[in-house]
């Protein structure tokens, strides 16, 4: 992938992320005016008051530091700083967090030295990924903490991923004939400074969303055929009828994918036809609003989706720290690019709509199980004894469970400012802490969508309909079923399961 030259994009990202052999090269005119953007800031810095180059760091700039010690200063303020907690985020986070910093290094307004850039770009090749723990970010002065741990890690005190393993990132980069990265100028601020921890957490956590959105449209099809349901709530007359993109886009999926089922009823048919003569229709007249209402459902969840993605692809692409280095213009501006509010915001909606979307698989998931409701499924298709076997109804305490996490979870982080830094920092974005819970609601929401998707398998193999089902349900029917044993024994499913929530993360669900 070649970066430095054009705006990243998500599909990129995405292929990016999944490659496990995939390789960077940097644009070699980005690298250029790196290079020019170092060079103006050595010359112009050399007798002038820059923040993070020869004063102190927060509220500590005001204290004027001695030209022998600047280079000192910036390995302070990374061995400070090297303070997160918690768990320690996986290779995937860690690589896209370490792609993110550098991509908005490159742009050339950072005046970072660009032997440095050249380090990050062949640890990314290498897959030497940075070791950054999920607690420290308050997503203000740029997510500090985190980004701590990636400028630890190129100054070899560090540690990295390492074939899986973390190992201490001196031994790592000697390993393969590479020197930590030295202090130039400000290093160490221009690596710390920015919201890419935030954003490269945020740029997986919308590869997710989107994975999810799909199986959302997939489950709702597949359940209209087990149901066998009238075709009018996603048909084009009634959504075309509301103007917004997603409810058009998700009800014009569902058209595609069930054109040619034969278990879906047509209203003209059965209910249009003046030949009912019933008091009491047997039959129901429209479904439940799980089941008719997901263009209108999905389809926010879906514009919200799209809109955080804009979003978050404008953050990866931009300046992010302080101070930008204008070396074309002759000046250095000092302001608040770090400041996180951005990509907090569009998390938090992010995490909202997908714990809402893990509601609606739930609802559904009850509708299959329930058999006063559907009137076509015995009690948690239990297709052993009942009373005797229980079918699915452990799994539904685990959904119910988790989706009652995700409402707890999806209180929005961006309310959640504490000042902090000596009242530097007084108002602040916490946008790392809202990607990593959104990334948990993410999380939860396949394990939800595996436990929705077996018994919408279950259903189909009690009725004996997988072969009236469309053609593009029918091929993921065939796909799905042998992950998914049938429950005429109880046997635990805590481990097919797990493999199914991982395997949905894969599958190619388009339409």
């Amino acid at each position: 992938m070649l970066i430095g030259n054009k705006k990243l994009e998500i599909q990129e990202l995405e292929n990016f992320v999944s490659a496990d052999d995939a390789a960077i090269t940097i644009h070699a005119e980005a690298l250029r005016n790196a290079e020019q953007s170092f060079l103006f800031l050595a010359h112009f810095s050399a007798d002038k008051i820059i923040y993070g180059i020869n004063t102190g760091f927060g509220p500590m700039a005001q204290y004027k530091i001695a030209d022998e010690e600047r280079k000192q200063l910036q390995y302070n303020l990374i061995r400070s700083h090297a303070s997160g907690s918690g768990q320690a985020l996986n290779e995937q986070y860690a690589k896209l967090i370490l792609l993110s910093r550098l991509n908005t290094l490159l742009l050339g307004y950072s005046g970072i030295d660009p032997a440095a850039i050249q380090l990050m770009a062949e640890m990314l090749n290498l897959r030497l990924y940075p070791v950054i723990y999920e607690h420290g970010g308050v997503g203000a002065s740029g997510d500090l903490v985190q980004l701590a741990h990636v400028a630890l890690a190129l100054i070899g005190e560090g540690e990295v991923w390492m074939d899986g393993a973390i190992v201490n990132s001196g031994e790592a980069l000697s390993s393969h004939g590479l020197e930590p990265m030295q202090i130039s100028i400000r290093e160490g601020l221009a690596i710390m400074n920015g919201t890419s921890a935030m954003t490269g957490i945020g740029i997986i956590n919308l590869i997710n969303a989107k994975q999810l959105v799909k199986i959302a449209i997939r489950v709702a099809c597949l359940i209209n055929e087990v149901l066998g349901t009238y075709e009018d709530h996603f048909s084009p007359s009634l959504n075309e009828s509301k103007l917004h993109i997603g409810q058009r886009k998700v009800a014009a999926d569902m058209q595609g994918i069930l054109a040619d089922s034969k278990l879906i009823k047509h209203r003209y048919e059965h209910l249009y036809n003046g030949q009912l003569s019933e008091e009491v229709f047997r039959e129901k007249v429209q479904e439940y609003y799980s089941i008719r209402c997901v263009p209108q459902i999905v389809g926010a969840i879906y514009d919200t989706v799209l809109y955080a993605e804009e979003v978050v692809i404008n953050e990866l692409n931009s300046a992010n720290d302080n101070p930008i280095i204008d070396h074309q213009g002759g000046n250095v501006y000092h302001g608040g690019n770090f400041h996180g509010d951005y990509v907090a915001l569009e998390m938090d909606k992010l995490k909202i709509a997908i714990s809402k979307l893990s509601m609606l698989l739930e609802r559904q998931l009850n509708y299959l199980l329930n058999d006063k409701l559907n009137q076509k499924l015995p009690p948690f298709i239990n297709s052993g004894k009942l009373g005797f076997n229980f079918g699915m109804q452990g799994m539904q305490f685990t959904a119910t469970s988790t989706v009652a996490e995700n409402q707890s979870l999806s209180f929005p982080m961006y309310l959640h400012s504490i000042p902090n830094n000596n009242d530097n920092q007084d108002i602040v974005s916490m946008g790392t802490n809202a990607a990593l819970m959104t990334a948990k609601v993410i999380e939860n929401t396949f394990q939800v969508a595996a436990i929705q998707m077996a018994a919408v398998v279950h259903a189909i193999e009690y009725l004996g309909i997988s072969e009236q089902l469309s053609s593009s349900n029918k091929h993921l029917y065939h796909q799905l079923a042998p992950m998914i044993p049938l429950n005429k024994e109880d046997k635990p499913s805590f481990i097919w399961l797990r493999a199914l929530s991982n395997s949905l993360k894969k599958i190619d669900f388009s339409a």
